[in-house]
């Protein structure tokens, strides 16, 4: 097999990997790097033409904003993924391309993208060309999924974006009877000091905060993306404030969030036992909360912003990159009595990063915003730490190859450092190709 990263090496954002075995020719993820501005794969246009076929691990746009483009320029192949994986892609998609109108995309390519997808199921073996292709949970995200590729030679593994603890949402990612000579793995959280509170402890540090704002009269703002992380804190915050350790306040979604929380109920066979029974035989639907105010028009985001009554806001971007979250930042963060509650990934050179790091003024749309509310912190990771990666890696047999993406350089050459004394570790470049 030859391996290619166009993206996602050194780097966390547009994550695109070619992988090649005889005249078979694959591409795992096709995403785009969000921050100040858009980055695109280094993949040039003249590949497309002898792709067999796409696999896209999840939804979040750095796995799959590209796709748009790559049927713009010509690609007539499939795209092969889980069900939810698809129905959220065209949600995140139309509101990426909404938002940013990119130049290197057409609404042909859009439509195109949309009809070329074949729907596959956890578990079941499928073939493009010479590759058996398997896709397992990975516990990320809903319909997220490890991608196993195998030539009849090598067998590799791809884990995408991968969670090992369960959630709120989705049970841990599969780990049973894997084996293979290569894995690709993400590094997000890989460091040497990367190793995660318990959920609870943050839960409730986290709502101690809330409780604090509420009181003094506050709006929480908690940008979160739209897949996922939203999901997650929605369902946490429901969970107390049903259990009174939360005041009953309006808990507001802007943005993409109400339609992806449709698609969760929809595909809840998707998520987590317990969740099913709950809403199946219990007819108790915590996706339909009385808590959860849907905001759908400007006038009600409008009245939110500049109201007096405590509220919490859970809303987009969650990197802040676009979206709602730029007014509510613009309106409501020069006021000291409201919090700023980041609960996921920050990439270098968004809002997120700079609010983190200290930043007093941001700019939005060229105009300078001060920021006077406080800026807090409470890691809700739908990723794996270190500790967590190191084992499930200790479970694959036959493992060889590891070759680290999705984290910044300095996580994932500490990766690197853990793992090089047992395995062959790499940290690949842009543009780098190996064969292995």
């Amino acid at each position: 097999m030859k391996i290619t990263f166009y993206g996602a090496a050194g780097e966390v954002g547009r994550s695109c990997i070619m992988v090649e075995s005889g005249s078979t020719k694959i591409l795992l993820d096709a995403g785009v790097k969000l921050g100040e501005h858009v980055e695109l794969p280094l993949m040039p246009d003249s590949e497309l033409a002898s792709l067999d076929g796409i696999v896209t691990s999840h939804a979040h746009l750095d796995h799959s904003g590209y796709l748009p483009h790559i049927y713009t320029a010509g690609y007539d192949g499939y795209t092969y993924t889980t069900k939810p994986t698809f129905e959220l892609t065209n949600v995140l998609i139309s509101d990426y391309i909404r938002i940013s109108n990119p130049d290197n995309v057409k609404k042909e390519g859009i439509a195109k993208m949309a009809k070329r997808h074949k729907l596959v199921e956890y578990h079941e073996e499928f073939k493009i060309k010479g590759l058996k292709v398997r896709l397992v949970p990975a516990g990320h995200i809903l319909g997220s999924a490890m991608i196993e590729l195998d030539d009849g030679k090598e067998r590799l593994i791809y884990t995408g974006d991968v969670n090992f603890r369960s959630t709120r949402l989705l049970d841990p990612a599969y780990t049973e009877h894997l084996h293979a000579s290569t894995l690709i793995t993400e590094s997000t959280y890989a460091g040497d000091k990367d190793e995660f509170e318990g959920e609870k402890r943050v839960a409730d540090s986290m709502v101690a905060s809330i409780n604090e704002t509420l009181k003094q009269g506050g709006k929480a703002i908690i940008p979160a993306f739209a897949v996922g992380r939203a999901q997650e804190t929605l369902l946490l915050l429901d969970d107390y404030m049903r259990s009174g350790l939360l005041p009953k306040v309006p808990i507001h979604m802007d943005g993409m969030i109400g339609k992806a929380m449709r698609i969760h109920r929809h595909n809840v066979i998707y998520c987590r036992d317990e969740l099913q029974k709950r809403i199946l035989l219990n007819d108790d639907d915590p996706f339909k909360s009385p808590n959860f105010y849907n905001v759908t028009t400007r006038q009600q985001r409008d009245r939110i912003m500049h109201g007096k009554e405590s509220c919490i806001i859970v809303t987009t971007s969650g990197m802040i990159t676009g979206g709602p979250i730029m007014k509510y930042l613009e309106h409501c963060g020069n006021v000291p009595e409201n919090k700023l509650i980041i609960v996921g990934y920050q990439a270098r050179g968004t809002l997120g990063r700079q609010l983190l790091d200290g930043a007093k003024e941001i700019k939005i749309e060229n105009r300078k915003v001060k920021i006077s509310m406080s800026v807090e912190k409470f890691h809700l990771s739908a990723h794996a730490d270190r500790r967590q990666l190191m084992g499930f890696i200790g479970r694959i047999a036959d493992l060889k190859n590891v070759f680290i993406v999705h984290g910044e350089p300095g996580k994932a050459k500490e990766f690197q450092d853990a793992l090089k004394h047992k395995y062959n570790a790499v940290t690949p470049q842009l543009g780098s190709d190996y064969t292995v």
